[in-house]
């Protein structure tokens, strides 16, 4: 009989830009049998690891028995690995302006052999979620384009994707809005805030190159934010059918379309929602269309019109 870890270790990766309802949508896909909400595992060796922000179960990261035990089981403790060195990899690797590398690594010998590096890290990490929480897929919404590029790369990572979108207007206005994180011991941190323009730009960015990693042999589904907090089941259903996963009607007894009741779970960074248990509302937030002003919803219109128009926005 293999052993545990020779299978391969099946990851969903939710990708696009943030504000687009990522965590929401880990977080009910970790309610179903066999999933494991990981939340974004890029963020790790930062905001983990590092900073040691708090899992979602509302334990710090370190002292988390689920994280310490993936440490152990990945590099033999968190505080065997060189973090420093770690990040500095991750960032000559997980990066969006490298992105034409991570297609053809090839190209550049130096950083086919840091992304070598990199993946090697990453086989054991996921590969002691695992086998630590005993489940059949590991939900990462780390949301980046480019860390689904790397995952690509991970010859033990049978990778799926979730491109997920939501009006580029409603992002937008989302991003100029503070979105306190409660997730740091002692102080209230408040996330970065940015430009309708730059939010535009980064939102044809990430869907493009979402776009062309639906074009590789990664297997995936569109989903839009406006459906999956209007009509949650189906869009789960569609999820699951990719992924070739059959749940029973009682699986999917915490969702309706007006609420969905959540559990405790062990995610690594996300929205303030990870850290929320039980029934939380579900509908459209469409404060932008009212609040948002005539000039940037404009802009933001004008940079985004062509994909708009191919996800069916008006």
């Amino acid at each position: 009989m293999k052993a545990p870890t020779a299978r391969p270790v099946r990851v969903l990766y939710i990708g696009g830009l943030g504000r687009s309802g990522s965590t929401l949508l880990d977080r009910m896909l970790g309610q179903l049998p066999g999933f494991f909400s990981a939340g974004e595992v890029r963020e790790v060796w930062q905001r983990g690891v590092r900073e040691n922000r708090l899992c979602g179960c509302g334990t710090p990261f370190r002292e988390c028995e689920v994280w310490a035990r993936v440490g152990r089981a990945a590099f033999g403790g968190w505080d065997r690995i060189d973090v420093d060195e770690v990040m500095k990899l991750a960032r000559n690797v997980d990066r969006h302006s490298r992105f034409p590398l991570l297609l053809f690594p090839q190209a550049w010998p130096p950083f086919a052999a840091n992304l070598r590096r990199y993946v090697t890290l990453l086989t054991s990490l996921y590969r002691a979620i695992r086998d630590v929480t005993e489940s059949q897929t590991i939900i990462d919404s780390s949301k980046t384009p480019s860390s689904a590029f790397v995952l690509r790369r991970v010859p033990d990572v049978d990778l799926s994707a979730v491109h997920l979108i939501r009006d580029s207007r409603a992002v937008a206005y989302r991003w100029t809005k503070k979105v306190r994180r409660p997730d740091t011991r002692g102080r209230v941190v408040d996330p970065h805030r940015y430009a309708p323009w730059r939010v535009a730009l980064r939102w044809v960015m990430r869907n493009t190159m979402m776009e062309i990693l639906g074009r590789t042999s990664v297997p995936g589904v569109r989903v839009l934010h406006e459906n999956l907090v209007t009509s949650p089941r189906p869009e789960l259903e569609r999820i699951l059918a990719v992924l070739r996963e059959s749940v029973q009607p009682e699986d999917l007894a915490f969702v309706s379309n007006a609420q969905v009741v959540l559990g405790t779970n062990h995610t690594v960074m996300g929205s303030p929602l990870r850290l929320v248990t039980g029934p939380v509302k579900l509908g459209l937030d469409e404060q932008w269309k009212t609040a948002f002003g005539r000039g940037p919803r404009r802009m933001v219109t004008a940079l985004t019109r062509p994909l708009l128009r191919r996800y069916g926005y008006r």
